[in-house]
């Protein structure tokens, strides 16, 4: 019985709450302007805080009414600009309250109401937009689809301060990626925001700020223009310096820090320059100490490890700032069973963001340990760092994932940790689980990690060699990601160097012949000069040599032609010089090169190049072919001089370079 009644029970509840809300929307369709204004100030009352009847209003076609009354050039401005007021409370709601609100175009008719000549409503449209672009659901091209909106927008910055404040804040939220940084640059943003720096408002100056930092971050264009412009007789980069001081609210000196970091890493200041030294470097420091708060340790360390994430001496110079290392450890142990915390909220909310802390955290020791050995072993003694990367690399968060394989590979630069530590937590096993299944940019990073692990003097190299690696690395020179390919062909390439026959067996029975070919043709001449490394290391030590020649010899020696033939550059032709002389070096091999007149005249013809370095790798080729010791060097003897080589070496025992002169 009790199932029967369930729905209409369920209906009659939501009826009576619509109903409560109905009247609101009703009175918005009165014929007295008066009564529809008053109608309008109570729903705005009505909704303040409250999301309940903010989805019932919505869900009873208030937000279609309230458009109409607001693009109605009937309307008296201060109903319009309460219309606005109560949809940006809307907008203030939920996710999807900002849905309904852009599934009826609420954006244009809000950019509409900004060519009013009232600045009261031009206040309340824009606050309404600010709302609504700082949601994740609004897309931000919503914004770029017409030149003159950010002209315009360009123009009220001159109004009030709200317009100041809200027009910064649309911009900073909107400004996602290379193309909205040079419509906002190309429209004046710079010179437009640069005086706003200065404006007695606090909530203009932070907004100002804020979209300085988006603007600056990974542009070089605007970066330079930054560093020469000044504000009442001082450059900009002085104003955010002054920002940076410990008696200024954390987020403007963490905001101001961004800026400076995106001008440093742009090249507009120089790494060496007092105020990213003593001042920017410093300052991320202190936003990494555990009694900031989470969002700020996060942000103060991704900051961080941009910052100096290319510079040796910046790096060695964080390293000892404020035990910056220890620090970071406290970022694995948050929240803390004794935690300070004690508004329930902000620990609930903390305790959902965890992972970001861990995910900076793995980002700056990655940035720090980049070069110094010295540093990546203090890392390494930080404590549990190995079993916490080692977590890190099978957590749920991509993002952590992806920071902790960062961490991993800044580490295996290091020939000692590579020998010691990576060994003793055996790193490679969750690295190759990470490999079988991840995103790209996971695998790029991943794989990088993995070409150090297979460098010969690497205990991980065996047991890598056994889970399957061969076939997994096989697969990634396949990949249309060209970091992939070029990882794929190093990893083997590493993996084949003074490795036993069975091992340069299995790599060249998984790559095929096709495959090796279509390498030798990738029009990256990244990976072509490691496929080039790869066939040197496999064509190694004589019974090597022989074997592989024998059954591969003909595709080996169509490659090399193709090569020599190409246009490619000097690197190239040395490498694949380089292998034809180990290809002479095989006992039974060199007959591939003595019955092919082909080879031979292009080697004469490279003995004879201007290019020192490409003469001395066509010496070796012959220097190998005719080793006085090995059988049937008379005859290879005979047959080179008939070709005129005799002669080339008398000249090239004149030549001015010693190194061919030896020769």
């Amino acid at each position: 019985m009790a199932c029967v009644l369930e729905a209409p029970l369920r209906m009659s509840v939501l009826s009576e709450v619509t109903a409560s809300s109905r009247h609101y929307v009703d009175r918005l369709f009165d014929l007295d302007p008066q009564k529809v204004l008053q109608g309008v100030i109570d729903m705005k009352n009505a909704v303040i805080g409250n999301n309940k009847q903010k989805a019932n209003l919505i869900v009873l076609g208030a937000v279609p009414r309230l458009l109409y009354l607001l693009q109605q050039e009937t309307s008296s401005t201060e109903l319009r600009t309460e219309c606005a007021v109560v949809l940006g409370s809307l907008a203030m709601g939920t996710e999807n309250n900002v849905k309904s609100l852009l599934d009826c175009h609420i954006i244009p008719a809000l950019l509409q109401g900004l060519l009013s000549p009232d600045l009261k409503f031009i206040e309340a449209c824009l606050r309404c937009l600010r709302t609504i672009f700082i949601s994740p659901v609004t897309p931000e091209d919503l914004l770029y689809t017409d030149d003159t909106v950010i002209s315009h927008l360009m123009a009220l910055l001159c109004r009030s301060r709200y317009t100041q404040e809200y027009i910064c804040q649309i911009f900073s939220h909107c400004c996602k990626g290379p193309d909205h940084q040079t419509i906002l640059f190309n429209h004046g943003a710079v010179q437009n925001i640069a005086h706003l720096l200065v404006s007695t408002s606090y909530k203009v100056r932070m907004q100002a700020l804020k979209c300085f930092s988006v603007l600056a971050f990974e542009n070089p264009q605007v970066s330079m223009t930054l560093v020469n412009v000044s504000v009442d007789g001082e450059l900009l980069p002085q104003i955010f310096v002054k920002m940076l001081q410990r008696d200024k609210p954390i987020e403007m000196q963490l905001t101001s820090a961004k800026c400076l970091t995106s001008m440093c890493r742009a090249g507009a200041i120089r790494t060496d320059d007092p105020c990213i030294v003593l001042k920017t470097l410093p300052c991320l420091v202190r936003m990494c100490s555990k009694d900031r708060l989470l969002e700020e340790r996060v942000e103060g360390a991704e900051t961080l490890a941009y910052l100096i994430e290319t510079d040796v001496e910046l790096q060695r110079m964080a390293s000892i700032t404020d035990h910056l290392i220890v620090m970071l450890a406290d970022y694995f142990k948050y929240p803390s069973s004794v935690s300070a915390i004690t508004d329930i909220k902000r620990l609930d909310h903390d305790l959902k963001h965890a992972h970001e802390l861990r995910q900076a955290a793995f980002k700056l020791y990655a940035s720090l340990g980049a070069n110094d050995e010295d540093i990546r072993k203090k890392i390494i003694e930080t404590e549990n760092m190995m079993d916490r990367i080692v977590n890190g690399l099978s957590e749920s968060s991509i993002k952590v994932r992806l920071a902790a394989v960062r961490c991993l590979h800044s580490l295996s630069r290091s020939v000692q940790q590579l020998r010691t530590s990576f060994q003793d937590h055996a790193v490679w096993k969750p690295l190759m689980k990470v490999l079988q299944n991840a995103p790209n940019e996971i695998l790029v990073v991943a794989s990088s990690t993995l070409c150090n692990l297979l460098l010969e003097f690497s205990p991980s190299k065996e047991p890598i060699l056994e889970s399957g690696a061969i076939e997994l690395l096989c697969s990634l020179t396949q990949s249309e990601n060209l970091a992939l390919r070029v990882n794929g062909i190093w990893a083997l390439m590493n993996m084949a160097f003074q490795a036993e026959q069975k091992i340069k067996s299995d790599i060249l029975r998984g790559l095929s012949t096709e495959q090796l070919f279509q390498l030798l043709s990738d029009s990256d001449v990244n990976v072509l000069m490691k496929t080039l490394g790869l066939l040197r290391n496999l064509l190694s030590t004589r019974p090597h040599i022989d074997h592989i020649m024998s059954t591969h010899g003909k595709q080996i020696m169509q490659a090399v032609t193709l090569i020599l033939e190409g246009e490619h550059n000097i690197e190239v032709k040395e490498q694949t010089l380089c292998i034809l002389a180990n290809i002479a070096d095989g006992t039974t091999a060199k007959e591939l090169i003595m019955t092919n007149d082909d080879i031979l005249q292009k080697i004469k013809y490279y003995m004879s190049h201007s290019n020192a370095k490409l003469q001395l790798a066509a010496m070796f080729c012959i220097s190998n072919l005719i080793w006085n010791e090995e059988e049937g060097s008379q005859e290879r003897q005979d047959k080179l001089r008939d070709m005129g080589i005799v002669d080339i070496l008398h000249k090239l025992s004149q030549s001015s370079d010693p190194n061919l002169c030896d020769k």
